[in-house]
């Protein structure tokens, strides 16, 4: 199994440096100094200090990405959460004097000693079904993410590189056999009107997202991006959107055990095709540092009418939980009619197992105070 393994870019992950006089670092140090008086909350502001900065601004990583590449988001949206993103690999050893404590603050309980556990799925069947008479949960899905070994993320990868890795996600993915069986759909071929359809149904990304476009994520479009999903409508995997890989288990209702035993036996048989790169210390690599570790983000669609009407008790009891609680369009986008997007925060420093069970926990108590409230 790859989680007990380096992947191939960390066994060699020494930085180059680029001449002090390179115009390269002269941008970066004008973009530097103008991001110095602007007004952020970002943590790449909090962590990219002077001092940091120096250090960093005149290396490279073997793919060639430098700190423009990590932090070019961050400079363009000073609105942003994190404001960094990883363009390769590499770049979280290489940058790790920024990465470090920008991961260590987000994800609150991972501290500088700690190191990521090995890969444990877990018993899918002790989850079971978090609503068995559907009053409250709507529907059910858990995703994780997984970068390829061999190639880098965004914004380093050529278009050749796009178009080599969904050719090897798709022969991976049209091997798949039983429930998981499906075809694959490049964005290339797909028809307008088929592409705004599965947005709509939210089962496609789409082109747009700000964050990422100054990220240069958005890169080539839609060259190499594509979607899977099988027959039922129940599996998908989205290709080279954020990640190279997104891989989604949902269906309808609170069925947490069929969810997530889906998901761990798709993973596992992609795995057999595609090695996937893994991290000594943050488990399985993401483009954002946010997904990294677990990388899953386990959530319902769930009804709770009488428990939104306190908003701070709602979200105080999914906090105890370490639950992130959201409208169902997105992150910061409100209820709509006391139904909420309910998910797991934490991903880095648990294991797959206790991640879900934290969530299905979570969830569980949201329903018990629900139920209270309306008096059954």
């Amino acid at each position: 199994m790859c989680d007990k393994r380096l992947c191939a870019c960390e066994k060699k992950a020494r930085p180059g440096f680029m001449n002090p006089n390179d115009e390269r670092v002269k941008i970066l140090e004008q973009a530097y100094a103008q991001f110095a008086q602007i007004d952020s909350k970002s943590l790449l502001k909090k962590h990219l200090t002077q001092q940091v900065f120096d250090t960093l601004k005149t290396r490279v990583t073997n793919s060639g990405s430098t700190l423009m590449d990590v932090i070019q988001s961050g400079l363009k949206n000073p609105d942003s959460g994190i404001g960094l993103y990883a363009p390769d690999q590499h770049a979280y050893d290489v940058f790790s004097a920024l990465f470090n404590p920008v991961i260590e603050e987000y994800h609150i309980n991972f501290t500088s000693d700690d190191v990521h556990p090995d890969l444990d799925w877990g018993v899918p069947e002790q989850l079971g079904d978090l609503d068995p008479e559907g009053q409250f949960v709507i529907s059910t899905r858990i995703r994780c993410a997984r970068s390829v070994n061999g190639y880098p993320l965004n914004p380093t990868m050529t278009e050749a590189h796009y178009i080599d890795l969904e050719a090897k996600i798709q022969q991976a993915l049209n091997s798949l056999e039983g429930e998981l069986k499906g075809t694959y759909y490049s964005l290339v071929l797909m028809d307008k009107e088929t592409q705004q359809q599965l947005i709509d149904d939210h089962f496609l990304f789409k082109e747009g997202d700000r964050f990422l476009e100054a990220a240069n994520a958005n890169r080539f479009w839609p060259s190499g991006r594509g979607i899977f999903f099988n027959d039922m409508k129940t599996f998908l995997v989205w290709c080279n959107e954020e990640d190279h890989m997104r891989l989604i288990s949902m269906e309808k209702g609170g069925n947490l055990s069929s969810v997530y035993s889906r998901l761990v036996k798709a993973v596992t048989e992609v795995e057999k095709k595609i090695r996937f790169s893994r991290h000594r210390r943050f488990g399985f690599l993401t483009f954002c540092p946010t997904n990294l570790g677990t990388t899953i983000r386990a959530s319902v669609h769930a009804r709770f009418p009488k428990l939104s009407e306190d908003y701070a008790r709602f979200t105080e009891i999914a906090n105890m939980y370490n639950l992130q609680v959201r409208g169902t369009r997105g992150e910061h986008t409100e209820g709509e009619e006391g139904v909420y997007d309910i998910s797991n925060k934490r991903r880095l420093g648990l294991t797959e197992r206790e991640v879900v069970f934290e969530m299905r926990n979570g969830v569980l108590e949201l329903i018990k105070q629900e139920k209270q409230l309306q008096g059954d």
